[in-house]
């Protein structure tokens, strides 16, 4: 089941446990802390299973007609089960009624780590595109590759 979450401390719990369990993705303390602590402001979606938080999203506003997927992290043990497909059509249908007609998001480079390759082609099949890479906007060994999608009026 998918949820709307709108307190601030239970985005940041469900983050912050979620979060730690990928560090392959979110490995870097400082820069973890910052999606844990931005998303506690920003519209949140999470996945339960029961009662039990398994996957969550966030959406950012980039501009007056688009948003970005600022971070979105499903718990190891239950990857590949479609988990992150359901909250991200939930996160697009929310963008939509929120008036965004593009998402984007910004993630590593396909070519550079095995597990951030898993995650390009999740968004490819999500129906984004390469939009552009930044080889230095993050740091030289992670070039960031931003995709786009147009979801409609």
């Amino acid at each position: 089941m998918i949820r709307e979450i709108h307190h601030t401390n239970e985005k940041e719990q469900i983050a912050r446990e979620i979060l730690a369990d990928l560090p392959e993705w979110f490995g870097l303390p400082d820069s973890t802390e910052n999606y844990i602590s931005e998303s506690q402001s920003l519209p949140f979606l999470a996945y339960f299973d029961g009662e039990y938080a398994v996957g969550f999203v966030s959406l950012k506003e980039t501009a007056k007609s688009a948003a970005e997927i600022f971070v979105m992290g499903i718990r190891k043990s239950r990857h590949r089960q479609g988990i992150g497909t359901k909250l991200y059509e939930a996160l697009e249908d929310l963008a939509k009624t929120k008036g965004y007609r593009y998402l984007q998001v910004k993630t590593v480079k396909m070519g550079h780590y095995a597990e951030y390759d898993t995650t390009n082609r999740f968004y490819q099949a999500m129906g984004f595109e390469e939009l552009e890479c930044f080889p230095d906007m993050w740091d030289p060994w992670n070039p960031c590759q931003i995709y786009v999608k147009y979801i409609g009026k």
